[in-house]
Parts: C-alpha cells; sequence; structure tokens
C-alpha cells in the first residue's frame, strides 16, 4: 500500500492524512456506457422486488400450533383434564394441535388392546401352547384385532389360552404406527383448532397402505431425519399420492431428507419449533422472543408449542408471544400458504446488471490486468459454487460485486461513503432479484456463499489497493518494509476481528455471545427491527477511514473495515426467507445508526488528536 498524503492539512488535524494517496481508480471509456447497462438491468430487478414484496405482505397469517402428547403430559402432571388444560392455552392464543399417529402402545393405553408377554401368559397358563419369546394381543373388539393383522406384513396366528382367543406376534408390535385417532382429530376438528398430523413409519406396513388413512388435516409434519420413504422411490410415490391437499411441513434447521420432491407437487409451510431441552434452559421471554422473531421476520406459517414443565411458565411464555406476534403485525389464525413464482424472464433481464458491474469493478482496478483476474475468478466461484445455475450464480456475482465496487470507484473523501452504499442498495435488488425463488423463500435453497459475500469483497477491495506499478515490485516493496511491534498488533487484531466477523455470519453461528449482548439483542429485537451489529460498527469505521483522519495505512484499513458494512447489507438481503421489508428496515436501522456513530466518532477523534498533538506545539514555541 502506497503511503497517503493529506492534501488540505489546514483542514485536518496535525499528521492527519487523507485517503486521497490511496491509487485512484482507472476511468475506462466503457464506465458510463456499463453503468447505463445496470441502470437498465435495475428495471426488471425492481419490478420483482415489488412483486415480491406483495407477495410477502400477504403472507403474515401463523398458528399456534401445541404438541398434544406433551400437553397431555402435563395435564395429567397436575391432575387436570386435557380439554380443559387445551381451552386454558387457547384463551392465550393457542389455535392448533399437533397429533401423533397412534401406535399399538397408544391403543393400549385407551384399553383398546391388552398385550402380554408370551413369558407372562406361559407363567399363568403353562402346557397351552404359550411361546415365551412371542407377545399376545387381545382386542377389545374383533374389528380392531382384525384391522391390525391386515395392516402388516408380520405373520400371526390365533392361540386359544384358558378359553379365550389371542393373537400371537412372533415380536413386540407396540411400536408399530397404528393410524389416526380419528375420534380426536374430528373433535378437534369441531372445535376449529388447525391441525398437524405426525405419522409414523415401518417396514412391516406395506407400500400401498402407506398414508390411506391419513385424517383429512391442512398440514402433514414428518417426524426425524427424512420424510416417509425417502430411501425408497415406490415409497416416497405413494407418499406423495397419499399427501393429496394437504401441505408439508417444512422444519426450520431440519429440512428432511425427501420432502423437498414432495414440495414440488404439494408446497410447504415453514414450520419454527424449539427442541424441549432447550426450551427449558431458557426464559419464557426469550422463547416468546423467539418465536415472534420467526413469525415477523423469518416466515414461519405454524408455531410448534410445547408446555413448560409448570404451567404458570407456560401462561407466561403464550402470553407473551401473542403480545409480541400482534405487535409485529402477525395475525394468529388458519394460514393460506401461497408461492413466489417470480418470471424468467424478468430475471434473466436482470441478470445482465451484476455481470456488467463485475465488469466495471475489472476495468476500475489500477492495475487493469489484476482486476479483469480478479473479476474472472469471481465469475468462476460463483458459477462453481451454484453448479452453473445462472441465476443463483449471478445472485452472487451482485451480491460480492457491488459492496465492493463504490469504494473501488471512488474513495477520496468522505461523501464517497454515500455512494458506496447507494451502489450496495442496487445491489440488493438484483440480489432479490435473482436469488428469491420458490425454493429459497420457503428456505429449502440457503443462499451458497453466504460466507464469500462477507470475504471476496474484502479482498477485491483491498487488491485494489496495490499501487499502479509493477506488482512484482510492490511484492518486493512489501518484503522488504520495516515492520514494527505495533503493525504486528494491528494485523493481529484486524486478524481477528475478520474471523469474528465471518464466524458469526448468519442466524445460527458457532460464535459465543455475552449475556449482556444477548439480553440486549432480545430487547430491542421485541421492540424494533434489530440492525446487525456488524453493520452499526462497520460503518462508522468506514466513515472514519475516508476521512483520513487517521494517519499512514490506517486509513486504508479502516476503509477496509467499512467494506464489512457494505458487504452485511448484501449478506442481510441474502436470507430470502426473512421478508424483503424487514431486512430493509434492519438495514436502514443500521445505516443511520452507523452514520451517526461515525460522525460522533470522528470529532471525538479529532479533538484527541489536537489534544494530544497541543503540547508539542507549545514545546516547539517555546
Amino acid at each position: 500500500m502506497c503511503p497517503v498524503t493529506d492534501s488540505t492539512p489546514s483542514a485536518r488535524p496535525p499528521g492527519a492524512l487523507t485517503p486521497a494517496g490511496l491509487p485512484r481508480a482507472t476511468r475506462h471509456p466503457w464506465t458510463s456506457a456499463l453503468l447505463i447497462v445496470i441502470a437498465l438491468s435495475l428495471i426488471p430487478a425492481l419490478i420483482l422486488a415489488v412483486q415480491r414484496v406483495a407477495y410477502e405482505q400477504a403472507q403474515k397469517t401463523t398458528a399456534l400450533v401445541m404438541d398434544y402428547p406433551a400437553l397431555v403430559t402435563q395435564a395429567r402432571r397436575f391432575g387436570l383434564d386435557p380439554q380443559a388444560l387445551l381451552d386454558k392455552y387457547r384463551a392465550l392464543g393457542v389455535n392448533g394441535v399437533a397429533l401423533y399417529e397412534d401406535t399399538i402402545a397408544s391403543l393400549e393405553q385407551r384399553g383398546e388392546v391388552y398385550l402380554k408377554n408370551g413369558s407372562d401368559l406361559a407363567a399363568d397358563f403353562p402346557n397351552q401352547g404359550v411361546k415365551t419369546n412371542a407377545v399376545y394381543m387381545r382386542a377389545a373388539t374383533p374389528a380392531i384385532a382384525e384391522a391390525l393383522r391386515q395392516r402388516y406384513t408380520i405373520p400371526t396366528r390365533d392361540v386359544t389360552v384358558d378359553g379365550k382367543t389371542w393373537v400371537e406376534w412372533p415380536s413386540d408390535p407396540r411400536y408399530l404406527p397404528a393410524g389416526p385417532d380419528t375420534q380426536k382429530v374430528n373433535a378437534f376438528k369441531a372445535q376449529g383448532l388447525v391441525l398437524v398430523y405426525r405419522p409414523y413409519q415401518d417396514e412391516a406396513v406395506p407400500t400401498a397402505k402407506v398414508g390411506t388413512d391419513w385424517p383429512d388435516v391442512p398440514f402433514i409434519a414428518f417426524t426425524g431425519d427424512e420424510v416417509i420413504g425417502a430411501r425408497t422411490p415406490e415409497l416416497l410415490a405413494q407418499v406423495d399420492k397419499a399427501i393429496g391437499t394437504r401441505m408439508p411441513a417444512i422444519i426450520e434447521g431440519n429440512i428432511q431428507k425427501g420432502l423437498e420432491e414432495l414440495v414440488i407437487d404439494h408446497g410447504g409451510a415453514r414450520l419454527f419449533a424449539l427442541a424441549p431441552s432447550w426450551q427449558n434452559q431458557l426464559d419464557p421471554l426469550d422463547v416468546a422472543s423467539k418465536y415472534n422473531l420467526a413469525g415477523r421476520e423469518r416466515g414461519m406459517r405454524l408455531m410448534y408449542l410445547r408446555p413448560y414443565p409448570t404451567i404458570n411458565e407456560t401462561v407466561d411464555m403464550l402470553t407473551r408471544t401473542q403480545s409480541l406476534l400482534k405487535s409485529s403485525g402477525v395475525k394468529i389464525g388458519t394460514p393460506t400458504v401461497q408461492f413466489f413464482t417470480p418470471s424468467p424472464v424478468l430475471k434473466a433481464l436482470s441478470m445482465i446488471g451484476p455481470l456488467a458491474a463485475l465488469l466495471l469493478l475489472g476495468l476500475s482496478f489500477p492495475l487493469a490486468r489484476l482486476g479483469m483476474i480478479a473479476a474472472g475468478v469471481t465469475v468462476l466461484i460463483a458459477f462453481g459454487l451454484n453448479t452453473l445455475h445462472p441465476f443463483e450464480s449471478a445472485a452472487l456475482v451482485a451480491a460480492v460485486t457491488f459492496p465492493a465496487l463504490g469504494l473501488i470507484l471512488r474513495r477520496s473523501k468522505v461523501t464517497d461513503w454515500f455512494l458506496a452504499t447507494g451502489l450496495s442498495l442496487v445491489g440488493v435488488l438484483f440480489v432479490s432479484a435473482l436469488g428469491a425463488s420458490r425454493e429459497s423463500t420457503l428456505g429449502l435453497e440457503p443462499f451458497r456463499g453466504v460466507g464469500l459475500t462477507l470475504l471476496l469483497p474484502l479482498t477485491l477491495v483491498a487488491l485494489s489497493f496495490l499501487p499502479r506499478q509493477d506488482i512484482r515490485k510492490t511484492l518486493g516493496d512489501i518484503y522488504a518494509a520495516p515492520i514494527r511491534l505495533g503493525d504486528v498488533a494491528v494485523m493481529a487484531l484486524g486478524l481477528a476481528l475478520v474471523a469474528l466477523v465471518y464466524e458469526r455470519r448468519g442466524n445460527a453461528t458457532g460464535g459465543s455471545v455475552s449475556d449482556f449482548e444477548y439480553s440486549l439483542r432480545r430487547d430491542v429485537q421485541d421492540s424494533i427491527i434489530r440492525p446487525r451489529f456488524k453493520e452499526v460498527f462497520a460503518h462508522p469505521l468506514g466513515l472514519l477511514g475516508l476521512t483520513g483522519t487517521l494517519p499512514g495505512y490506517f486509513s486504508g484499513l479502516l476503509i477496509l473495515a467499512g467494506v464489512v458494512g457494505q458487504s452485511s447489507i448484501l449478506n442481510t438481503f441474502s436470507h430470502f426467507h426473512t421478508p424483503f421489508l424487514i431486512s430493509a428496515a434492519r438495514v436502514f436501522i443500521g445505516l443511520g445508526l452507523g452514520l451517526a456513530l461515525g460522525v460522533a466518532m470522528t470529532a471525538l477523534l479529532r479533538f484527541v488528536l489536537r489534544a494530544w498533538a497541543a503540547p508539542r506545539r507549545d514545546l516547539a514555541r517555546a
């Protein structure tokens, strides 16, 4: 990096430098033409953005669905009638229940069948041909026994013991799926509840019978890590047929194997749930905040609720959840799920803009050859990560190009931050137009290359800092440059900050969060749309770097920090399951706070530098 100089020393504190000393961008003859192409391509991107907002505004109804078996367990623990407890929770917003498919064990609990191990039955009635390694069943009615025998491929036989007929099973049948509790389903439908059915599957159930007795409910939520039939094409085809008009649930954080094939024909409803072990470690207000965030900012149409160990905690959670959702404009009701199907023609026209922007970026490097190489490598990475899918690849090109473009074109004065921000916001429209699809808005296809949206723009801007000279000489100058302990400390700090930003990208990462930050995030996101912290702190650093207040290479480093803020803008909009207007609010709040902090930080730093330099000036006069 070449040294920077202060072109207007009288306007800056003593010793301050300006970023104008960094190599300026090359004003290529094609610059104006490429900017016009970008502007024209922005028109179809803007149309797609308007269509997406209209679609998302119509998707603001969610259902609060209580796990019914968990509710029954809680009711019995406190000696309550399950229906009475459900009515109590319905008054607090719960408008649906999730019912699991019956098993033979649940039929046994209800007294519809009686099971006895062969060893026990043989002890009670010796010498009557009872096999000690078998399990014997008697049903409340012959119809139940016959229906269960016909349901499976397991061979059974009738055995008469002490004058009574038992059905002999070669293995324990307790955990075999036994169909829905039709009586319970009809009772809940009569109450107007939203029903989510959770079926099981066992190899003992013939393929042709799978799903034939699923109840008439709006939603199906499969259990485990894969849908029924995910490993067997014939079975998956049967499940696809059996679903009919029902809609499969898309469980956030657990995209089940085989689900995408079902969603193609039936669509899907996004479902948010917390694991009981995690929920019980959280305060009810924290849980309510998460459900509110899921409904407001992640497009969740089904909120899968489980009660706390105590009724009071459950009441607190439901009360707060209902209040927060109401404040967020999310209606509790029966979700009507539609799908976003953008025009391929408009998407194709929108592709032109990011490619033109990347070409402009490459041509604007001080080292033109290096710029074109960087642009070419960027294209290869984007299309390689997205396996040559054109729209997704172009979306990644937009996400890594526009955050860097502004600070490569101009970085000589503080107002250039507004140009950089404007171009980043232009990039937002292209990312949305090309990346938002039916699958990505449902959360089935996450944006590929999210990590690159933070790292690659940083790399592109850093490469543009190389002076306009033989790169071999630049490398030699860097190698021969004397390194001070302070330089090492600054570089180490910079690498640590970059690593922290990368580690904590996305919605759920491995980065640790302090108790104070966690509490602050919850309180902020409950009242407003919380901006991303990396933007709030990166934007002021970028502004400070463009003022040239700090000497030497510090201004360049601060500009690179500002690139992180610009990159985060595009990264925010790369989560297509988040409504467009929510992402926009998050970004603009971050920009406003960042601008205010940047102005305050610059004024404070200049005051400190003047105070630091004052004794030295007085000593020089003496």
